[in-house]
């Protein structure tokens, strides 16, 4: 139970089990999406180094994941980093640990919609369609794949106010066909692949530079990315240590995936070939394997994940603004619950509708692949802080621990620290590469102001709306730290 002292207000329907929060977790972290654009991006870093990066970067986020789960264990609620950073150490930090969070699942979803717009364009071109009307489709125009891909979202986003479980249901099928046609391809990729395997793959200090090791570890992280949502939905589950269950199956599903896929996709394709086919690398990688119909399946697999990892990001995303909003550090429409469906509906639209527009703005960047790379960098680095601050929350919070049981205290106190710690280095050393790497401005994928300005400008409006909710919303958050407790209340209505 809860450490601290009930308040009320509005609660969600408990209507989920363990495999309900695999099945969202893991599609929110998107392993086949990961693995077949996440791969190539991070490929342009390290080189033929993925398995190596895919395991350091494991490393701090497992730690990560221990202070989620134990955090869970005694305060299960929806806001999860926004509570228990605010309690723990301020609420202005536990603030930005929400709003980040938010803002970086909204340029998520963003990208994603691009993702899933060209994967359909990409089957569409299999299919022989390559004209729509007048116009010549393109996978690799951010106008075309963001357009249909918006389409897509506004279905998604739909589902997703049925309820959890409708969605899980969904998401747990397109988990099976992504995993076998995943597991099928690389499985073959590893045994007939014409590049010759290699130990120094797995070398981390085959790594050339320490910036080129820093990108490339939170470009991993970004991959490992989405394992939370298994906390966010805490309060839909019977039992909360399911959602801490299904967050560390993820998370651990996810490593053995994608050392998988870096091991096949460097014995089938070049390093040329890795970093130079972006969005349609999963597909490339297909092509090389097995001729039509069968080399489209990984593109159909990409869809599906595509799809289920833009439902996977509404939800979470729509339930951390829901505890934000019955603490009134954001607006009442987030904490409004459908009476019919247990679920923030009002504020799950909402979050499908401003993603909708800013996948819109990112129309500037004119290439898909540029805007990938964009935004992968900006998320990694605000996830890194999101995961950081939550883990030393951890840290504080279990600190008697030390005292009273080493052994304990070690995974309690001293893992959380030290993953901690390592990912704010990374995270603040990739920062000034990108601040010295240039001296202009330049809305350019490789110009490092404007890779450095994304995240500047997300961490920024989180004080700007901090400021608002403190001191015009006058929120008691602000005061004590502590969020509503998500006991408190009875259920509004009960789980069918």
């Amino acid at each position: 139970m809860p450490d601290h002292a009930p308040s009320s207000g509005p609660t969600l329907r408990k209507s989920l089990g363990v495999l309900d929060g695999v099945a969202i977790a893991a599609s929110s972290t998107a392993a086949t999406t990961s693995i077949g654009i996440g791969l190539g991006v991070t490929a342009g870093v390290v080189g033929l180094h993925l398995p190596a990066i895919m395991l350091l970067a494991f490393l701090p986020v497992l730690g990560i994941a221990g202070a989620y789960s134990r955090l869970n264990r005694v305060e299960p609620n929806a806001g999860n980093g926004y509570v228990w950073v605010g309690r723990s150490l301020s609420p202005w930090l536990g603030f930005m640990v929400g709003w980040v969070n938010i803002v970086a699942t909204v340029a998520f979803l963003a990208y994603t919609t691009a993702v899933t717009g060209s994967a359909l364009i990409q089957l569409a071109g299999d299919a022989g369609v390559h004209r729509l009307g007048g116009l010549t489709l393109d996978p690799g125009s951010t106008a075309q794949t963001t357009a249909i891909g918006i389409l897509v979202l506004v279905a998604v986003t739909l589902t997703a106010v049925t309820g959890v479980r409708t969605a899980a249901r969904l998401q747990g099928g397109l988990l099976v066909f992504e995993y076998v046609v995943l597991l099928g391809f690389c499985g073959y990729g590893i045994v007939t692949g014409p590049h010759p395997f290699s130990l120094s793959w797995f070398d981390p200090f085959a790594i050339p530079t320490p910036t080129t090791l820093a990108q490339g570890m939170l470009l991993s992280v970004f991959c490992y990315w989405g394992f939370e949502s298994a906390f966010s939905v805490s309060e839909e589950v019977r039992d909360p240590r399911d959602a801490s269950r299904a967050g560390l199956t993820t998370l651990v599903t996810m490593l053995v995936l994608f050392l998988i896929g870096s091991v096949a996709f460097q014995r089938v394709l070049s390093e040329q070939e890795l970093a130079g086919h972006g969005a349609e690398g999963l597909a490339f990688f297909g092509d090389r394997l097995a001729s039509m119909p069968l080399a489209a399946l990984p593109l159909v697999a990409l869809m599906f994940s595509a799809v289920a990892s833009l439902q996977a990001g509404v939800i979470p995303t729509a339930r951390s603004m829901f505890a934000m909003s019955r603490d009134r550090t954001l607006g009442p429409v987030w904490s409004k619950v459908s009476p019919r469906y247990g679920t923030p509906a009002a504020g799950t639209v909402l979050i499908g509708a401003v993603a909708a527009g800013v996948a819109a703005l990112a129309l500037a960047i004119p290439r898909l692949a540029d805007m990938i790379m964009a935004t992968v960098s900006a998320v990694g680095i605000v996830v890194a802080l999101s995961y950081a601050l939550t883990a030393l929350a951890a840290a504080v919070r279990f600190r008697a621990l030390l005292r009273e049981d080493w052994r304990q205290g070690v995974r309690a106190v001293v893992l959380p620290t030290l993953s901690a710690l390592a990912l704010l280095g990374l995270g603040g050393y990739l920062g000034w590469s990108f601040y010295t790497s240039t001296d202009h401005f330049a809305l350019r994928a490789d110009n490092g102001w404007f890779l450095l300005s994304t995240p500047v400008v997300m961490i920024a409006s989180g004080f700007v709306a901090a400021a608002w909710a403190k001191w015009v919303r006058k929120s008691p958050y602000f005061r004590t730290g502590t969020g509503t407790d998500a006991d408190a209340p009875q259920l509004l209505v009960t789980s069918r």
